[in-house]
């Protein structure tokens, strides 16, 4: 790497303004250019340049196990049985195979030496760039009856006198013999501590990624034991798990799909040849191009499910491409093509109907596309994206052939599955054109001119989105007190009658002939799923105002919902709300003896729960005051008068409101699915489990 120097003089500007960093110089200076950062997102690189060598192992069958261990002093050791890292002198260089590697950029056996015929580890930087970015580098390798050792501060070869990275440190080049290995035995040890003069003093790794991707490469690896070892507890105990998945794909498929089964795992597997320029080393040290034949294996595992989102994960060599690339696009157009074509052939589609679009085969999707090459081309070090074009072509021909056989064939499981995917394309792509046609008569001022909005939606005055307010209010009955309680300036109502579609369990047709499901999208008039647009809600803030009951829990639960499915980024940006209203009033009698300049208001005490009640009756007994018996308690928001209401749960100055928040997505989406879902079952041993934990009392009978 050449750098330089900024010159304000041109006449001053010359050859001594330049200069070049030698070796690993150009990693310690630039670390983010090899690794995408210095916090604890490119210190987890690190670690995953170490264990993907020993991955490469596993997927030439050289090795069967990886040990991780995170220490407690920081350290990462990764340990496999793979051959070992080789320990006999390069010719061209004089220096042994490890430290070749582990000092020299763009050094290893993974370009065209037939050492690996796919590989993780692609620009021979990895394991020299973790070493330059190391204060201790330690290595160990078990090859030819031997254990062979080296060890490196910050890049530089040499010796410890001690443990930890602090300790004194003499530079020494050459592998040292430590002593025999019985039998066979082969394997690579690395350790190595991260240099904090790099990386940010909080930079760390978290259990929660090692084991997410660890877990995802036994799954890619299928007979490849991942042990993963914590010490960093500050307790005495160490935790400890290992994933070994024979399954493969399809296993992993399965793990990552969360919703009830249009299909079996379908698995499409195949390969194809294409010629690559690339430059070669000749015998003189020139880089010559050369064609070279390459093999692209495909492997790709799929199925559709009844839900609505999409999950695609890609990988190129067990490597993930989390951004995509030439692959995951040859995958995309040809199922969009392919599920077109036989729609058609279905006669599902008409002459003169729109094609489905990749938004429409891709909904309830889970699908892991992996392929395996001989040196892709990367965009990076962090190979996020799959450059090499004719991966396309070939994925797109392998895709087509296999899908197609599914989608016509004459097995009777087969056939009525291929049937029932069609069918949920079809049903998604009109789904997908209701919407929009609505979308297109939501916008707010549309809306007002054409007077399209609910007859029913009694608006409020003020335009202005961040102050107004829409309250989807439980029965008629509670509208006409609202309507008197609220301020007309900012304050909008919209009744819904009782419970709405639960929409965890229908279509999104379904939730769109849903008068009551209808009518809440059209009033906030901000879309629907993929296509809200939040900047174009109608309110700045929706709240939720139900009785005080268990019917008016459910009501809320099911509005939670329909909002969480198809409106989350309201949930997310924090604007839905639920309104609290008092479930008692207590009336007192005697107030006007005790407390002198007492007001009206000051007779009356509103309570929420059966608790708090009982609390303040002890308190008014304490203070001599009397109430009159018995005290009201209010079975739904009808029942209150417009003041009560207002001072209660609808006036900003008195309320209480309680904002629903998406903390963790997944969690919820799996609770959503769990209490409004199809599956009864786990429902109903979710409802015994808790019928112990149950309080009676507190249900309204």
């Amino acid at each position: 790497m050449t750098a330089l120097t900024a010159v304000h003089d041109p006449e001053d500007y010359s050859a001594r303004n330049l200069s070049v960093l030698e070796g690993l110089e150009a990693v310690r200076k630039r670390p983010g250019m090899y690794v995408g950062s210095t916090d604890s997102r490119g210190l987890t690189h690190c670690m995953w340049e170490i264990i993907d060598n020993a991955v490469d192992e596993a997927l030439g069958g050289h090795c069967t196990r990886i040990d991780v261990v995170l220490h407690s002093d920081g350290s990462v050791e990764v340990q496999d049985n793979g051959r070992g890292i080789p320990v006999d002198i390069e010719p061209k260089s004089g220096l042994s195979g490890i430290e070749l590697v582990m000092t020299k950029l763009h050094a290893g056996g993974k370009f065209g030496s037939g050492s690996y015929n796919a590989s993780g580890g692609l620009h021979g930087v990895g394991a020299s760039v973790v070493n330059a970015l190391s204060s201790r580098f330690d290595v160990e390798v078990d090859r030819q009856g031997y254990t062979h050792a080296i060890s490196f501060r910050r890049g530089i070869a040499g010796r410890f006198l001690a443990e930890g990275p602090d300790a004194e440190f003499t530079a020494q080049a050459g592998v040292e013999r430590l002593g025999r290995v019985g039998g066979d035995a082969t394997g690579t040890r690395i350790r190595f501590w991260a240099d904090r003069e790099i990386f940010l003093k909080e930079a760390d790794i978290t259990r929660e990624s090692l084991l997410d991707r660890a877990r995802q490469t036994a799954f890619l690896v299928p007979g490849l034991t991942i042990a993963v070892r914590d010490e960093r507890s500050d307790s005495e105990e160490v935790y400890e798990e290992e994933f070994r998945f024979d399954g493969g794909i399809s296993e992993f498929c399965g793990y990552l799909a969360s919703d009830e089964p249009v299909s079996d795992v379908l698995r499409i597997q195949g390969a194809g040849n294409f010629t690559e320029t690339v430059p070669v080393l000749d015998e003189d040290g020139h880089m010559t191009p050369t064609d070279v034949e390459r093999q692209l294996d495909v492997d790709i595992a799929l199925r559709w499910g009844n839900g609505y989102d999409s999950t695609v994960r890609s990988f190129v060599n067990v490597i993930a491409t989390p951004k995509g690339g030439t692959h995951i696009t040859g995958f995309e157009r040809a199922l969009v093509r392919t599920v077109n074509e036989q729609l058609r052939n279905a006669k599902l589609l008409k002459a003169n109907d729109d094609a489905v679009t990749k938004e429409d085969v891709l909904e309830g999707i889970t699908a892991v596309v992996t392929v395996r090459l001989a040196e892709p081309q990367f965009e990076g070090q962090t190979k996020e994206i799959l450059g090499t074009s004719p991966v396309s072509r070939i994925v797109s021909q392998v895709v087509s052939k296999e899908l197609r056989e599914f989608l016509t064939s004459t097995k009777r499981r087969e056939k009525q599955q291929a049937r029932t995917v069609l069918e949920k394309v079809r049903d998604a792509a009109k789904a997908r054109l209701a919407a929009r046609q609505q979308r297109e008569t939501q916008r707010r001022k549309n809306a007002l001119e054409s007077s399209a909005l609910p007859s029913k939606l009694v608006d409020c005055r003020n335009e202005g989105f961040e102050r107004s307010e829409l309250f989807i209010v439980e029965g008629d009955s509670a509208l006409g007190t609202a309507k008197l309680a609220r301020d007309s300036e900012f304050q909008a109502l919209l009744p819904i009658r009782g419970k709405i579609l639960n929409v965890q369990k229908s279509s999104v047709a379904d939730m769109l002939k849903n008068a009551e499901c209808a009518a809440i999208l059209q009033v906030i008039g901000a879309g629907s799923g993929k296509s809200f647009d939040l900047d174009s809600a109608r309110y700045g803030r929706v709240i939720l105002m139900a009785d005080a009951d268990v019917d008016g829990a459910h009501i809320r639960c099911l509005l939670l919902t329909l909002i969480y499915r198809y409106m989350r980024p309201m949930l997310e940006a924090g604007r839905v709300y639920a309104a609290v209203p008092p479930l008692h009033r207590i009336e007192l009698t005697n107030v006007g003896k005790k407390k002198r300049g007492a007001k009206p208001q000051d007779r009356y005490i509103y309570t929420y729960t059966d608790a708090e009640l009982q609390r303040n009756l002890l308190e008014l007994e304490k203070k001599g005051l009397s109430w009159k018996e018995p005290v009201q308690r209010y079975k739904g928001l009808g029942e209150m008068d417009a003041d009560q209401l207002a001072e209660t749960t609808m006036d900003p100055r008195h309320r209480t409101l309680r904002r629903i928040k998406v903390e963790h997505a997944e969690e919820a989406a799996s609770m959503f699915g769990l209490l409004m879902g199809n599956e009864v079952a786990p429902r109903r041993e979710f409802i015994a489990q808790g019928a112990q934990e149950l309080d009676v009392n507190r249900i309204d009978t």
